[in-house]
């Protein structure tokens, strides 16, 4: 498995709608995972529909879910390019959390990052934009509303808007979606078994 840093975007002051954050490579080896066990957070990642805009073949969604830093989900057509994850009630959401790679992926690595939220596809809003520069390991938004709290939404869609030196398609290689342990909104479901992620997990 692949060696971990730990990005984190910080706020002094709430983030207004459509923020831009620039993130550096270099930061603290951490695991964002750490938080779930401290029972800080709520893994929520698997209670979620996902759907992609595109996928090559032995790379779809799935790969964003399966816990291996080895693996990735990688798009197939013109951007943007789009992971959309939909929860069956408004939800509250501390943070998404995304690896990426550049020292192997290099031109396939995202570079800016659109985080939209709202009811439904026609319904979305953009929260923040987030420039990534070379990113190795996980990068960790916050959402914040206006003033600070976190969000709470039904949906909230990735948008790879560019890669790295102009790249076409994109490579992300895990995505945690966490939720306040002490104020999560989700009903609580079982994970997804394989047949239901089957049925659930798809390419459009």
């Amino acid at each position: 498995m692949a060696s971990s840093t730990t990005t984190t975007i910080t706020a002094t002051t709430p983030l207004p709608v459509a923020a831009t954050i620039r993130i550096s490579k270099g930061n603290r080896e951490t695991d964002p995972r750490e938080e779930e066990k401290e029972g800080i957070v709520q893994n929520i990642t698997k209670q979620a529909y996902w759907h992609v805009s595109s996928c090559k073949p032995g790379h779809g969604v799935d790969k964003l879910l399966d816990e291996n830093l080895e693996t990735y989900w990688q798009s197939d057509g013109p951007q943007p390019h789009l992971v959309n994850i939909q929860f069956k009630r408004k939800t509250k959401i501390k943070d998404i959390c995304l690896y990426s790679d550049f020292k192997i992926d290099e031109s396939y690595t995202p570079n800016r990052i659109s985080i939209r939220t709202g009811i439904h596809h026609n319904d979305l809003q953009e929260l923040q934009l987030v420039d990534l520069h070379e990113p190795t390991g996980w990068v960790i938004i916050p959402t914040r509303d206006t003033r600070g709290n976190p969000i709470k939404t039904w949906m909230i869609q990735i948008a790879v808007l560019a890669n790295h030196q102009s790249g076409r398609d994109t490579h992300i290689r895990q995505i945690i979606v966490h939720s306040p342990t002490e104020t999560s909104s989700i009903f609580i479901d079982p994970e997804f078994s394989s047949i239901e992620l089957s049925q659930h997990v798809i390419c459009r």
